[in-house]
Formats: C-alpha cells, sequence, structure tokens
C-alpha cells in the first residue's frame, strides 16, 4: 500500500474521528471509485474503527456525502481568497491565478478529484449539493466583481454571467490539472499556456460587453 493511501492512526477524540472518516473517504475515493461505491464497512476499516463507531458521527452515508461536498467547497473559497490575494498587485494577474489555482489543486487533489467525479456523474443528492455550492460560489464571485469601478453599471443578471463564464473556466482548469501528472513539465506548461488564454479572453471581453436587457 502507497504512502498516501496508508492506514491512518486510529483517533481517541470525537472530532479527530470525524475527521478522519471524511479524510479516508477523499482518499479512498481519490480517482478509484463513486461514492455510491463506498461501502461504510470499507470507510470504517480504513479508518481503524467498528463499523457502528461511523453512527456517531454521521446518521448515514448520505449526510458524509454532504459533508465531502462541504469540505470540499471550504478548500474551494479557501482557495480563491488565497487566489486573490496573490492576484492583487500583480503586473500579470491572468497569469498569477492561473498558477496560484495549479499550486492549490495539486495541495488539495483529492477533495477536487471528489469534486470532478461526482458532480455529473455521482448520487443525484451530491450532485444537487454540488450543483448548489457552484451557485453560492458563483454568486460570491459575482457581488466581488461588482465592486470594481468599470462594473458598477452592469445588471445583477450581467455579473452573474460574467461570474459563471470565470468559475467555469477555472473548473474547466482544475479538472484538466487532476488529469496531468504533476512531474510532466512540458504538459502542465501546455495547460498553463492553454488556461491563461482562455481568462484572458473572458477578461478582454468585459469592457466590449453591452447588455441588451
Amino acid at each position: 500500500m502507497s504512502e498516501a493511501r496508508s492506514r491512518p492512526r486510529r483517533s481517541s477524540r470525537r472530532g479527530d474521528t470525524r475527521k478522519a472518516l471524511i479524510n479516508g473517504a477523499f482518499t479512498l475515493l481519490d480517482g478509484q471509485k463513486s461514492f455510491d461505491g463506498l461501502s461504510q464497512r470499507e470507510l470504517t476499516r480504513y479508518v481503524g474503527i467498528v463499523p457502528t463507531a461511523f453512527y456517531r458521527h454521521f446518521a448515514s452515508m448520505d449526510e458524509l456525502g454532504q459533508a465531502l461536498v462541504d469540505e470540499a467547497f471550504r478548500a474551494l473559497r479557501q482557495i480563491l481568497e488565497d487566489v486573490r490575494t496573490d492576484v492583487r498587485g500583480s503586473k500579470r494577474p491572468v497569469s498569477t491565478l492561473v498558477r496560484s489555482l495549479l499550486q492549490h489543486v495539486r495541495a488539495h487533489r483529492s477533495a477536487f478529484r471528489f469534486i470532478a467525479a461526482e458532480r455529473f456523474g455521482g448520487a443525484g443528492g451530491i450532485r444537487g449539493a454540488i450543483r448548489r455550492e457552484m451557485r453560492l460560489v458563483q454568486a460570491e464571485l459575482a457581488v466581488e466583481l461588482a465592486r470594481f469601478p468599470y462594473l458598477k453599471d452592469w445588471s445583477s443578471t450581467d455579473l452573474h454571467m460574467i461570474a459563471a463564464l470565470m468559475v467555469n473556466a477555472m473548473v474547466a482548469i482544475v479538472e484538466e490539472v487532476l488529469d496531468r501528472s504533476a512531474a510532466d513539465k512540458a504538459a502542465e506548461a501546455e495547460l498553463m499556456a492553454l488556461a491563461e488564454k482562455h481568462l484572458r479572453l473572458i477578461v478582454l471581453g468585459i469592457p466590449h460587453w453591452r447588455s441588451q436587457a
């Protein structure tokens, strides 16, 4: 068994055990199976607790699935905040954004593999939760965009539209990163160049947009 999938130490603390179940689920799901294919018995065996102890932390596997969505999007929101911090004051904001996004995704690979795998092909409840979280992220970005002076006259509809374009572009970048090996530097450079073009196209189009509403 590889080091990345080695069994975690058994925790004696309730909060630590709950966290171990979430992290263990991410690890077991990482590129191997869908959430529907993960059994409670397999997860508890991996974490090192008896199967009945699972119910001290989650009422059902569905509740665990929701916790995985919450944890993955908590990581996404932190990444977006970190990316915004990295981009502020940068002379090449699009390049900085792509580079920062790539580094953060590498550090949270399992969580983002979960989102990528489940947002279209997963269980209905998880798909719905991911869609809701995606809409919230887009809405939060739209609020952020409204603070820019040159977007102050944009309608709420148009702000949400550009936010959706940017989030979808970033999600596409994330999925490409997950599909490529970090060791393949040539492929990584090619991916970053293509991602920059996609985001720059969106950014360059903003000043020329005129709403038809």
